[in-house]
């Protein structure tokens, strides 16, 4: 079989239909549909099925997805190995991590890597939901909570506390709650739609209430950088990360009697096969050097 036409069936399978693939590869979407249709004539098999809504493997299309698939996953690792076989660490480095710890705590630090390292590319992917390390969706996470497949790699870094915040303005026209009671009168901010893996970040909402009746929220956000925003602009109280306060911030952090305060585990993260990686463990070593001693 063509690798050329291998490679093409497996982006467009991983993308769904034609129109995303042909952005993803650079190439019109009837050069792809040529392309797919002479694979299933030299095939002897259809490999998709065509609907309004995208394409759909077929049973035949997903036994040679399965093995495109690892043929693209071997020749990536084979990639990585190659670059790092050069003297200094270079080529690009995906980095994945949440919208919040990427935007406040991450992004900042990076300037001195790059003076570091100039021959190493950066790509930061920031997204609550996790990418896929084992399918190369990135090369390095770093987590907020404990991995659980066993080819990945981890180190803890820090502990990621959350307490509760208010803007001065919204302490002055409604006072200063102290106990869950009074927390009961008070507007509550949230966060959502959570990922499962921080399911209890909207913990606010349920401390001290029973499971089916919970505090309701005056608003949702779906950012934890804008939630820190609207608790200044004096909307309301919200639990956020302490990491995103910061010592300079006007908020105020409010205490409550007798209420457990939840924290996250943070891990760097990544496969085994690249644990000889230069460009990996530099950055693995930056970013340990980076988080130690801090506390959130």
């Amino acid at each position: 079989m063509d690798w050329d036409k291998l490679r093409i069936f497996h982006a467009v399978a991983q993308a769904g239909s034609f129109t995303r693939a042909s952005e993803k590869l650079g190439l019109s979407q009837s050069a792809l549909s040529r392309q797919i249709a002479a694979l299933e004539a030299e095939l002897q098999t259809p490999l998709f099925h065509r609907h309004a809504r995208g394409l759909v493997l077929t049973e035949d299309g997903e036994l040679l997805y399965r093995t495109a698939h690892e043929m693209e996953h071997r020749l990536a690792a084979t990639r990585t190995r190659l670059m790092d076989a050069r003297q200094k660490p270079s080529g690009p480095l995906r980095i994945t991590t949440t919208v919040g710890l990427g935007t406040i705590w991450l992004t900042p630090r990076v300037k001195e890597f790059i003076e570091l390292y100039p021959d190493i590319q950066l790509h930061l992917l920031l997204h609550d939901e996790e990418l896929d390390l084992s399918r190369r969706e990135a090369d390095v996470a770093i987590r907020l909570r404990r991995p659980v497949q066993p080819d990945l790699i981890q180190r803890k870094l820090f502990s990621v506390h959350h307490h509760i915040y208010a803007a001065p303005s919204y302490i002055k026209a409604h006072g200063f709650p102290r106990t869950l009671e009074e927390l009961d009168r008070h507007r509550i901010l949230s966060f959502g739609p959570a990922p499962t893996y921080l399911a209890n970040v909207n913990w606010l909402m349920h401390v001290g209430r029973s499971a089916n009746d919970p505090r309701q929220p005056v608003l949702t956000l779906n950012n934890v950088y804008g939630l820190r925003r609207a608790v200044e602009s004096g909307i309301g109280l919200a639990a956020l990360p302490d990491y995103i306060v910061g010592p300079d911030s006007p908020l105020v952090q409010v205490d409550i009697q007798n209420v457990e305060l939840p924290y996250f585990d943070t891990y760097f993260v990544y496969p085994s096969e690249l644990k000889n990686s230069k460009r990996v463990r530099v950055f693995r070593d930056f970013i340990i050097a980076e988080a130690r001693g801090w506390k959130f």
